[in-house]
Protein backbone atom coordinates (compact mmCIF):
# COMPACT_ATOMS: atom_id res chain seq x y z
CA UNK A 1 0.00 0.00 0.00
CA UNK A 2 3.11 2.45 1.00
CA UNK A 3 4.36 1.77 -2.31
CA UNK A 4 1.23 2.04 -3.98
CA UNK A 5 0.67 5.59 -2.50
CA UNK A 6 4.05 6.93 -2.87
CA UNK A 7 3.71 5.89 -6.74
CA UNK A 8 0.53 8.24 -7.08
CA UNK A 9 2.25 11.02 -5.75
CA UNK A 10 2.93 13.97 -7.60
CA UNK A 11 7.00 13.74 -7.40
CA UNK A 12 6.27 10.24 -9.53
CA UNK A 13 3.55 11.17 -11.76
CA UNK A 14 5.01 12.03 -15.46
CA UNK A 15 3.78 14.51 -17.35
CA UNK A 16 3.73 16.26 -21.22
CA UNK A 17 7.11 18.22 -21.45
CA UNK A 18 5.21 21.48 -22.13
CA UNK A 19 7.22 24.54 -22.47
CA UNK A 20 6.52 26.05 -19.06
CA UNK A 21 7.40 22.70 -17.42
CA UNK A 22 10.77 23.42 -19.37
CA UNK A 23 10.84 26.39 -17.58
CA UNK A 24 10.18 24.90 -14.36
CA UNK A 25 13.38 22.23 -14.43
CA UNK A 26 15.76 24.88 -16.40
CA UNK A 27 15.28 27.55 -13.87
CA UNK A 28 17.37 26.34 -11.24
CA UNK A 29 19.99 26.86 -13.90
CA UNK A 30 19.63 30.39 -13.32
CA UNK A 31 20.87 29.39 -10.12
CA UNK A 32 23.42 26.84 -11.39
CA UNK A 33 24.82 29.17 -14.26
CA UNK A 34 24.65 32.30 -12.00
CA UNK A 35 26.70 30.64 -9.09
CA UNK A 36 29.32 28.90 -11.66
CA UNK A 37 29.60 33.29 -12.70
CA UNK A 38 30.03 34.23 -9.56
CA UNK A 39 33.38 31.59 -8.81
CA UNK A 40 34.69 32.18 -12.07
CA UNK A 41 34.06 35.47 -12.78
CA UNK A 42 33.94 37.86 -9.32
CA UNK A 43 35.06 36.08 -6.41
CA UNK A 44 38.89 36.27 -7.15
CA UNK A 45 38.23 39.75 -7.28
CA UNK A 46 35.98 40.73 -4.68
CA UNK A 47 37.98 38.56 -1.88
CA UNK A 48 41.17 40.59 -3.39
CA UNK A 49 39.78 44.12 -3.58
CA UNK A 50 36.85 44.01 -0.66
CA UNK A 51 37.98 41.00 1.42
CA UNK A 52 41.27 42.03 2.91
CA UNK A 53 42.96 39.36 1.34
CA UNK A 54 45.94 39.53 -1.07
CA UNK A 55 45.57 37.43 -4.58
CA UNK A 56 47.36 34.52 -3.37
CA UNK A 57 45.17 34.09 -0.44
CA UNK A 58 42.01 34.56 -2.44
CA UNK A 59 42.91 31.78 -5.12
CA UNK A 60 43.87 29.61 -2.03
CA UNK A 61 39.97 30.30 -0.45
CA UNK A 62 38.67 29.34 -3.70
CA UNK A 63 40.88 25.85 -4.59
CA UNK A 64 40.50 24.64 -0.86
CA UNK A 65 36.90 25.00 -0.16
CA UNK A 66 36.02 23.88 -3.72
CA UNK A 67 38.54 20.96 -3.81
CA UNK A 68 36.74 19.83 -0.19
CA UNK A 69 33.68 20.15 -1.57
CA UNK A 70 34.36 18.58 -5.15
CA UNK A 71 35.44 15.40 -2.35
CA UNK A 72 32.16 15.39 -0.42
CA UNK A 73 30.50 15.46 -4.04
CA UNK A 74 31.49 12.69 -4.75
CA UNK A 75 29.11 11.05 -2.12
CA UNK A 76 26.30 12.78 -3.25
CA UNK A 77 25.61 11.55 -6.51
CA UNK A 78 25.26 8.35 -5.41
CA UNK A 79 23.63 8.74 -2.22
CA UNK A 80 20.74 10.16 -4.33
CA UNK A 81 20.40 7.33 -6.55
CA UNK A 82 20.16 5.23 -3.70
CA UNK A 83 18.26 7.53 -0.95
CA UNK A 84 15.12 5.84 -2.29
CA UNK A 85 15.65 3.44 0.47
CA UNK A 86 14.80 6.05 2.89
CA UNK A 87 11.33 6.91 4.30
CA UNK A 88 12.16 10.85 3.38
CA UNK A 89 13.17 9.34 0.12
CA UNK A 90 10.11 7.60 -1.11
CA UNK A 91 7.67 10.04 0.36
CA UNK A 92 9.54 13.32 -1.38
CA UNK A 93 11.73 11.66 -3.87
CA UNK A 94 15.20 10.58 -4.33
CA UNK A 95 16.36 13.30 -6.32
CA UNK A 96 13.72 16.29 -5.04
CA UNK A 97 14.62 15.53 -1.55
CA UNK A 98 17.51 17.42 -1.77
CA UNK A 99 16.12 19.85 -3.54
CA UNK A 100 13.58 20.72 -0.94
CA UNK A 101 16.29 20.76 1.94
CA UNK A 102 18.59 23.15 -0.22
CA UNK A 103 16.00 25.89 -0.20
CA UNK A 104 16.42 27.31 3.48
CA UNK A 105 19.92 26.38 3.43
CA UNK A 106 20.57 28.75 0.78
CA UNK A 107 18.73 31.60 1.68
CA UNK A 108 20.55 31.37 5.17
CA UNK A 109 24.51 30.59 4.27
CA UNK A 110 24.58 32.47 0.90
CA UNK A 111 24.14 36.08 2.10
CA UNK A 112 26.59 35.63 4.42
CA UNK A 113 29.80 35.36 1.56
CA UNK A 114 29.13 39.12 0.68
CA UNK A 115 30.49 40.77 3.65
CA UNK A 116 32.79 42.70 3.03
CA UNK A 117 36.44 42.60 5.24
CA UNK A 118 36.00 39.45 6.18
CA UNK A 119 39.33 38.20 5.78
CA UNK A 120 40.51 34.61 5.28
CA UNK A 121 39.18 32.52 7.52
CA UNK A 122 35.78 33.63 7.38
CA UNK A 123 35.93 33.81 3.73
CA UNK A 124 36.92 29.94 3.66
CA UNK A 125 34.56 28.59 5.86
CA UNK A 126 31.65 30.66 4.48
CA UNK A 127 32.56 29.91 0.92
CA UNK A 128 32.78 26.11 1.58
CA UNK A 129 29.70 26.26 3.28
CA UNK A 130 28.14 27.66 0.17
CA UNK A 131 29.68 25.34 -2.43
CA UNK A 132 28.26 22.22 -0.10
CA UNK A 133 24.75 23.13 -0.63
CA UNK A 134 25.01 23.76 -4.08
CA UNK A 135 26.16 20.63 -4.88
CA UNK A 136 23.15 19.24 -2.60
CA UNK A 137 21.28 20.82 -4.86
CA UNK A 138 23.00 20.74 -8.51
CA UNK A 139 23.71 17.06 -8.32
CA UNK A 140 20.93 15.36 -7.88
CA UNK A 141 19.08 18.29 -10.22
CA UNK A 142 21.30 17.66 -13.26
CA UNK A 143 19.95 14.01 -13.17
CA UNK A 144 16.10 15.34 -13.73
CA UNK A 145 16.25 15.02 -17.68
CA UNK A 146 17.12 11.52 -17.89
CA UNK A 147 14.50 10.80 -15.03
CA UNK A 148 11.80 12.55 -16.74
CA UNK A 149 11.95 11.21 -20.57
CA UNK A 150 13.87 8.84 -22.67
CA UNK A 151 13.37 10.87 -25.83
CA UNK A 152 15.73 13.20 -27.21
CA UNK A 153 13.92 15.56 -28.40
CA UNK A 154 12.34 16.46 -25.13
CA UNK A 155 15.25 15.89 -23.20
CA UNK A 156 17.19 18.36 -25.76
CA UNK A 157 13.81 20.79 -25.47
CA UNK A 158 14.85 20.33 -21.19
CA UNK A 159 18.15 21.00 -21.91
CA UNK A 160 17.94 23.71 -24.38
CA UNK A 161 15.64 25.69 -21.66
CA UNK A 162 17.96 25.39 -18.63
CA UNK A 163 20.37 26.74 -21.08
CA UNK A 164 18.79 30.04 -21.98
CA UNK A 165 18.13 30.84 -18.30
CA UNK A 166 21.52 29.61 -17.29
CA UNK A 167 22.84 32.39 -19.87
CA UNK A 168 19.84 34.55 -18.01
CA UNK A 169 21.71 34.08 -14.18
CA UNK A 170 25.09 34.54 -16.43
CA UNK A 171 23.87 37.92 -17.39
CA UNK A 172 22.24 38.84 -14.12
CA UNK A 173 25.10 38.09 -11.29
CA UNK A 174 27.19 41.23 -13.18
CA UNK A 175 24.09 43.34 -14.04
CA UNK A 176 22.85 42.92 -10.47
CA UNK A 177 26.60 44.19 -8.30
CA UNK A 178 26.75 47.01 -11.06
CA UNK A 179 23.12 48.57 -10.59
CA UNK A 180 23.60 48.38 -7.04
CA UNK A 181 27.25 49.67 -6.98
CA UNK A 182 26.20 52.43 -9.06
CA UNK A 183 24.73 54.14 -6.23
CA UNK A 184 27.48 54.33 -3.93
CA UNK A 185 25.98 52.28 -1.49
CA UNK A 186 28.54 51.21 0.78
CA UNK A 187 26.94 47.81 1.30
CA UNK A 188 26.45 47.32 -2.38
CA UNK A 189 28.01 43.88 -1.94
CA UNK A 190 25.79 42.89 0.98
CA UNK A 191 22.73 43.76 -0.75
CA UNK A 192 23.93 42.17 -3.61
CA UNK A 193 24.46 38.55 -1.90
CA UNK A 194 20.58 39.35 -0.34
CA UNK A 195 18.98 39.60 -3.62
CA UNK A 196 21.14 36.58 -5.07
CA UNK A 197 19.46 34.18 -2.22
CA UNK A 198 16.27 34.93 -2.66
CA UNK A 199 16.85 34.88 -6.62
CA UNK A 200 18.24 31.54 -6.46
CA UNK A 201 16.01 30.38 -3.76
CA UNK A 202 12.86 30.57 -5.68
CA UNK A 203 14.73 29.04 -8.79
CA UNK A 204 14.99 26.21 -6.64
CA UNK A 205 11.86 26.55 -5.30
CA UNK A 206 10.06 26.30 -8.46
CA UNK A 207 11.86 23.20 -9.58
CA UNK A 208 10.99 21.56 -6.96
CA UNK A 209 7.38 22.04 -7.78
CA UNK A 210 7.34 21.50 -11.28
CA UNK A 211 9.56 18.07 -12.28
CA UNK A 212 8.70 14.49 -11.68
CA UNK A 213 11.25 11.42 -11.19
CA UNK A 214 11.07 8.40 -12.90
CA UNK A 215 7.62 6.39 -12.68
CA UNK A 216 8.50 3.79 -9.91
CA UNK A 217 7.53 0.92 -11.92
CA UNK A 218 7.33 -2.69 -10.27
CA UNK A 219 11.24 -3.72 -12.37
CA UNK A 220 12.93 -0.25 -10.62
CA UNK A 221 11.59 -0.52 -7.30
CA UNK A 222 13.17 -4.30 -7.82
CA UNK A 223 16.35 -3.14 -9.08
CA UNK A 224 16.72 -0.34 -6.46
CA UNK A 225 15.57 -2.79 -3.48
CA UNK A 226 18.66 -5.35 -4.99
CA UNK A 227 21.04 -2.60 -4.10
CA UNK A 228 22.89 -3.71 -1.12
CA UNK A 229 23.25 -1.86 1.90
CA UNK A 230 27.13 -0.23 2.41
CA UNK A 231 28.88 0.33 5.53
CA UNK A 232 30.17 3.97 5.38
CA UNK A 233 33.85 2.68 4.60
CA UNK A 234 32.29 0.18 2.34
CA UNK A 235 30.13 2.74 0.51
CA UNK A 236 33.30 4.96 0.30
CA UNK A 237 34.86 2.03 -1.92
CA UNK A 238 31.78 1.38 -3.78
CA UNK A 239 31.88 4.95 -5.25
CA UNK A 240 35.69 5.39 -6.03
CA UNK A 241 34.98 1.69 -7.70
CA UNK A 242 32.43 3.81 -9.76
CA UNK A 243 33.34 6.20 -10.77
CA UNK A 244 36.98 4.78 -12.01
CA UNK A 245 34.21 2.35 -14.01
CA UNK A 246 32.68 5.30 -15.80
CA UNK A 247 35.94 6.08 -17.30
CA UNK A 248 35.80 2.81 -19.39
CA UNK A 249 33.19 4.63 -21.55
CA UNK A 250 34.61 6.11 -24.52
CA UNK A 251 31.98 8.51 -25.04
CA UNK A 252 32.12 9.89 -21.40
CA UNK A 253 35.57 9.81 -21.32
CA UNK A 254 35.67 12.58 -24.22
CA UNK A 255 32.85 14.24 -23.09
CA UNK A 256 34.29 15.06 -19.99
CA UNK A 257 37.50 15.78 -21.93
CA UNK A 258 36.12 18.59 -24.15
CA UNK A 259 33.57 19.72 -21.09
CA UNK A 260 36.66 20.40 -18.43
CA UNK A 261 39.08 22.58 -20.75
CA UNK A 262 36.35 24.16 -22.39
CA UNK A 263 34.78 24.96 -18.94
CA UNK A 264 38.71 25.64 -17.26
CA UNK A 265 39.36 28.12 -19.94
CA UNK A 266 36.19 30.44 -19.82
CA UNK A 267 37.03 30.30 -16.08
CA UNK A 268 40.26 31.56 -16.54
CA UNK A 269 38.89 34.16 -19.10
CA UNK A 270 36.33 35.28 -16.73
CA UNK A 271 38.26 35.88 -13.58
CA UNK A 272 41.03 37.02 -15.31
CA UNK A 273 39.21 40.23 -17.42
CA UNK A 274 38.00 42.57 -14.54
CA UNK A 275 42.12 42.88 -13.40
CA UNK A 276 42.69 43.50 -17.60
CA UNK A 277 40.62 46.38 -17.82
CA UNK A 278 41.24 47.92 -14.56
CA UNK A 279 45.05 47.10 -15.17
CA UNK A 280 46.51 46.37 -18.30
CA UNK A 281 44.52 48.33 -20.60
CA UNK A 282 44.07 51.28 -17.36
CA UNK A 283 40.12 52.43 -18.48
CA UNK A 284 39.17 54.68 -16.25
CA UNK A 285 36.29 53.07 -14.02
CA UNK A 286 37.81 50.31 -15.38
CA UNK A 287 36.10 47.90 -12.24
CA UNK A 288 32.58 48.75 -13.89
CA UNK A 289 33.91 48.35 -17.11
CA UNK A 290 34.91 45.06 -16.07
CA UNK A 291 31.63 44.38 -14.44
CA UNK A 292 30.01 45.81 -18.18
CA UNK A 293 31.69 43.56 -19.61
CA UNK A 294 30.41 40.42 -18.26
CA UNK A 295 26.90 41.85 -18.33
CA UNK A 296 27.18 41.32 -22.74
CA UNK A 297 26.34 37.36 -22.08
CA UNK A 298 22.81 39.22 -21.93
CA UNK A 299 24.31 38.11 -25.81
CA UNK A 300 23.68 34.39 -24.78
CA UNK A 301 19.97 34.80 -24.75
CA UNK A 302 19.40 34.32 -28.40
CA UNK A 303 22.46 32.20 -28.94
CA UNK A 304 21.14 29.58 -26.82
CA UNK A 305 17.28 29.99 -28.58
CA UNK A 306 19.40 29.34 -32.24
CA UNK A 307 21.94 26.27 -30.35
CA UNK A 308 18.24 24.18 -29.15
CA UNK A 309 17.24 23.72 -33.08
CA UNK A 310 21.21 23.62 -33.87
CA UNK A 311 21.51 20.69 -31.46
CA UNK A 312 18.94 18.54 -33.19
CA UNK A 313 19.78 19.95 -36.77
CA UNK A 314 23.51 19.70 -36.94
CA UNK A 315 24.85 18.15 -33.76
CA UNK A 316 27.02 19.10 -30.80
CA UNK A 317 30.28 19.16 -33.02
CA UNK A 318 29.12 21.82 -34.92
CA UNK A 319 28.21 23.46 -31.96
CA UNK A 320 31.98 22.97 -30.34
CA UNK A 321 33.25 23.66 -33.73
CA UNK A 322 31.59 27.20 -33.71
CA UNK A 323 31.54 27.94 -29.98
CA UNK A 324 35.54 27.85 -30.12
CA UNK A 325 36.74 29.37 -33.29
CA UNK A 326 34.50 32.33 -32.10
CA UNK A 327 36.21 32.25 -28.14
CA UNK A 328 39.83 32.16 -30.08
CA UNK A 329 39.06 35.16 -32.49
CA UNK A 330 38.19 36.68 -29.46
CA UNK A 331 41.15 35.96 -27.44
CA UNK A 332 43.34 37.07 -30.48
CA UNK A 333 41.67 40.33 -30.32
CA UNK A 334 42.08 40.90 -26.89
CA UNK A 335 45.36 40.21 -27.02
CA UNK A 336 46.35 42.85 -29.67
CA UNK A 337 44.10 45.30 -27.87
CA UNK A 338 46.78 45.10 -25.22
CA UNK A 339 49.26 44.78 -27.56
CA UNK A 340 48.89 47.53 -29.74
CA UNK A 341 46.47 50.03 -27.38
CA UNK A 342 44.55 51.56 -30.41
CA UNK A 343 42.22 54.48 -30.07
CA UNK A 344 38.86 53.76 -28.67
CA UNK A 345 39.70 50.30 -26.34
CA UNK A 346 36.11 50.32 -24.59
CA UNK A 347 34.27 50.28 -27.53
CA UNK A 348 36.76 47.64 -29.33
CA UNK A 349 36.64 45.62 -25.90
CA UNK A 350 33.05 45.41 -25.88
CA UNK A 351 32.93 44.38 -29.98
CA UNK A 352 35.33 41.58 -28.99
CA UNK A 353 33.32 40.89 -25.69
CA UNK A 354 30.17 40.44 -28.26
CA UNK A 355 32.00 37.85 -30.04
CA UNK A 356 33.33 36.03 -26.83
CA UNK A 357 30.06 36.01 -25.38
CA UNK A 358 27.83 34.06 -28.23
CA UNK A 359 30.90 31.49 -28.44
CA UNK A 360 30.97 31.19 -24.23
CA UNK A 361 27.06 30.69 -24.67
CA UNK A 362 27.69 28.08 -26.70
CA UNK A 363 30.28 26.48 -25.02
CA UNK A 364 27.88 26.13 -21.50
CA UNK A 365 24.89 25.14 -23.74
CA UNK A 366 26.35 21.96 -25.86
CA UNK A 367 28.02 19.75 -22.65
CA UNK A 368 24.71 19.79 -20.63
CA UNK A 369 22.58 19.20 -23.58
CA UNK A 370 24.49 16.50 -24.23
CA UNK A 371 25.07 14.93 -20.51
CA UNK A 372 21.60 13.87 -20.81
CA UNK A 373 22.44 10.78 -23.05
CA UNK A 374 25.80 9.35 -21.37
CA UNK A 375 23.87 7.57 -18.89
CA UNK A 376 22.43 5.06 -22.17
CA UNK A 377 25.59 4.80 -23.29
CA UNK A 378 26.42 3.30 -19.93
CA UNK A 379 23.41 1.33 -19.67
CA UNK A 380 24.50 -0.74 -22.70
CA UNK A 381 27.31 -1.31 -20.69
CA UNK A 382 26.27 -2.04 -17.48
CA UNK A 383 22.45 -2.63 -17.47
CA UNK A 384 21.61 0.03 -14.63
CA UNK A 385 20.94 3.31 -14.63
CA UNK A 386 23.76 4.89 -12.48
CA UNK A 387 22.77 8.64 -13.76
CA UNK A 388 23.44 9.93 -10.51
CA UNK A 389 27.51 8.24 -10.61
CA UNK A 390 28.17 10.42 -13.88
CA UNK A 391 26.40 13.82 -12.52
CA UNK A 392 28.77 13.50 -8.96
CA UNK A 393 31.79 12.98 -11.52
CA UNK A 394 31.03 15.58 -14.13
CA UNK A 395 30.37 18.05 -10.75
CA UNK A 396 33.53 16.45 -9.09
CA UNK A 397 35.36 17.17 -12.23
CA UNK A 398 34.36 20.61 -12.47
CA UNK A 399 34.69 21.66 -9.26
CA UNK A 400 38.15 20.50 -9.25
CA UNK A 401 39.36 22.00 -12.55
CA UNK A 402 37.59 25.33 -11.34
CA UNK A 403 39.26 25.38 -8.32
CA UNK A 404 42.76 25.03 -10.44
CA UNK A 405 41.42 27.34 -12.60
CA UNK A 406 41.24 30.75 -9.91
CA UNK A 407 44.22 29.08 -8.00
CA UNK A 408 46.53 29.32 -11.14
CA UNK A 409 45.16 33.14 -11.98
CA UNK A 410 45.87 33.79 -8.49
CA UNK A 411 48.87 32.35 -8.42
CA UNK A 412 50.35 33.67 -11.77
CA UNK A 413 48.99 37.39 -10.72
CA UNK A 414 51.08 37.27 -7.52
CA UNK A 415 54.21 35.19 -8.83
CA UNK A 416 53.96 37.91 -11.61
CA UNK A 417 54.37 40.74 -9.08
CA UNK A 418 50.68 41.78 -8.85
CA UNK A 419 50.27 43.61 -5.47
CA UNK A 420 46.75 43.96 -4.28
CA UNK A 421 44.71 46.82 -3.65
CA UNK A 422 44.66 48.62 0.11
CA UNK A 423 41.60 47.93 2.18
CA UNK A 424 39.65 51.24 0.32
CA UNK A 425 39.88 48.72 -2.83
CA UNK A 426 40.99 51.35 -4.95
CA UNK A 427 43.94 50.19 -7.52
CA UNK A 428 47.70 50.20 -7.16
CA UNK A 429 50.58 50.81 -9.58
CA UNK A 430 51.63 48.24 -11.01
CA UNK A 431 54.86 46.85 -12.44
CA UNK A 432 55.14 46.57 -16.39
CA UNK A 433 56.26 42.63 -15.29
CA UNK A 434 52.90 42.78 -13.11
CA UNK A 435 50.45 43.85 -16.40
CA UNK A 436 52.25 41.80 -19.32
CA UNK A 437 51.26 38.59 -16.43
CA UNK A 438 47.48 39.73 -16.58
CA UNK A 439 47.35 40.15 -19.83
CA UNK A 440 49.11 36.89 -20.44
CA UNK A 441 46.67 35.08 -18.28
CA UNK A 442 43.53 36.77 -19.45
CA UNK A 443 44.70 35.40 -23.33
CA UNK A 444 47.18 32.63 -23.18
CA UNK A 445 45.96 30.62 -20.44
CA UNK A 446 42.20 30.19 -21.82
CA UNK A 447 43.38 29.92 -25.53
CA UNK A 448 45.63 26.86 -24.52
CA UNK A 449 42.60 25.26 -22.89
CA UNK A 450 39.99 25.65 -25.44
CA UNK A 451 42.57 24.31 -28.13
CA UNK A 452 42.62 21.19 -26.28
CA UNK A 453 39.07 20.87 -26.12
CA UNK A 454 38.23 21.60 -29.59
CA UNK A 455 40.50 18.90 -30.26
CA UNK A 456 38.86 16.48 -28.43
CA UNK A 457 35.58 17.39 -29.52
CA UNK A 458 36.35 16.44 -33.51
CA UNK A 459 36.58 12.91 -32.08
CA UNK A 460 33.27 12.80 -30.43
CA UNK A 461 30.53 10.50 -31.87
CA UNK A 462 26.98 10.73 -30.17
CA UNK A 463 24.42 12.84 -31.59
CA UNK A 464 20.79 12.50 -32.59
CA UNK A 465 21.24 9.50 -34.97
CA UNK A 466 23.59 7.86 -33.06
CA UNK A 467 21.32 7.67 -29.94
CA UNK A 468 18.60 6.70 -31.44
CA UNK A 469 20.64 3.68 -32.51
CA UNK A 470 21.58 3.33 -29.07
CA UNK A 471 18.15 3.33 -27.70
CA UNK A 472 16.48 1.16 -29.73
CA UNK A 473 18.93 -1.68 -28.99
CA UNK A 474 18.98 -1.04 -25.54
CA UNK A 475 15.08 -1.65 -25.70
CA UNK A 476 15.11 -4.52 -28.06
CA UNK A 477 17.63 -5.45 -25.08
CA UNK A 478 15.21 -4.80 -22.04
CA UNK A 479 12.48 -6.59 -23.94
CA UNK A 480 14.85 -9.93 -23.67
CA UNK A 481 16.26 -9.80 -27.38
CA UNK A 482 18.99 -11.89 -27.68
CA UNK A 483 22.59 -10.26 -28.29
CA UNK A 484 23.24 -12.53 -30.94
CA UNK A 485 20.29 -11.03 -33.16
CA UNK A 486 21.78 -7.55 -33.26
CA UNK A 487 22.03 -5.72 -36.28
CA UNK A 488 25.38 -5.02 -38.05
CA UNK A 489 24.65 -1.69 -37.54
CA UNK A 490 23.79 -1.61 -33.69
CA UNK A 491 26.53 -3.38 -33.02
CA UNK A 492 28.73 -0.73 -34.48
CA UNK A 493 27.35 2.27 -33.29
CA UNK A 494 27.22 0.60 -29.37
CA UNK A 495 30.98 -0.15 -29.84
CA UNK A 496 31.80 3.17 -31.22
CA UNK A 497 29.90 5.09 -28.22
CA UNK A 498 30.86 2.72 -25.48
CA UNK A 499 35.22 2.17 -26.99
CA UNK A 500 34.55 -1.44 -25.90
CA UNK A 501 33.34 -4.90 -27.96
CA UNK A 502 29.81 -5.54 -27.88
CA UNK A 503 29.96 -8.75 -26.92
CA UNK A 504 30.98 -6.86 -23.48
CA UNK A 505 28.00 -5.32 -23.51
CA UNK A 506 24.42 -5.63 -21.50
CA UNK A 507 26.47 -8.09 -19.22
CA UNK A 508 23.42 -8.43 -17.00
CA UNK A 509 19.80 -9.32 -17.99
CA UNK A 510 17.34 -7.40 -16.49
CA UNK A 511 16.61 -7.42 -12.60
CA UNK A 512 12.86 -8.67 -13.51
CA UNK A 513 14.40 -11.56 -15.60
CA UNK A 514 17.26 -12.43 -13.44
CA UNK A 515 14.47 -13.10 -10.49
CA UNK A 516 12.42 -14.94 -12.94
CA UNK A 517 15.16 -17.21 -13.93
CA UNK A 518 15.63 -17.85 -9.93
Amino acid sequence: MATSDTTRARVYTARPITLARSVGFGVLDFMGGGWNTIVGGLMLYFFTTYGGVSVGQSATILFVARIVDALASLLIGPATDNFYRTRLGRRFGRRHFFLLVGVPALLVVFPLLWVSGGGFWYYLVVYLAVEVVMAFILIPWETLPTEMTDDYAQRTKLSSTRMFLSALGTFVVFFVPAMVKETGNPHAFTITGAIFAVLFGAAVATTYLTTWERELTPELIAELDARPRLTAREAVVSTAKDFASTFRNASFRKHLTIYLFSFTGKDVYASALTFFTVYAVTIADGEQIGFVLQTLSIVGLPVTVAAGFLMVKRGPRFLWATSYTLILLALVATGAIYALRPGAVVALLVVVNVVYQAGRALLEFTPWNVFPFIPDVDRIMTGKDRAGIYAAVMTFGRKSTGALATLLVGWLLEVGGFVSPGADGAPVAQTPQALHTVALVTVLAPAALILVAFVTSRLFRLDATTHAVLRAEIDRLAAGGAKADATPRARAVAEQLTGRPYDELWPVPPVAEARALV
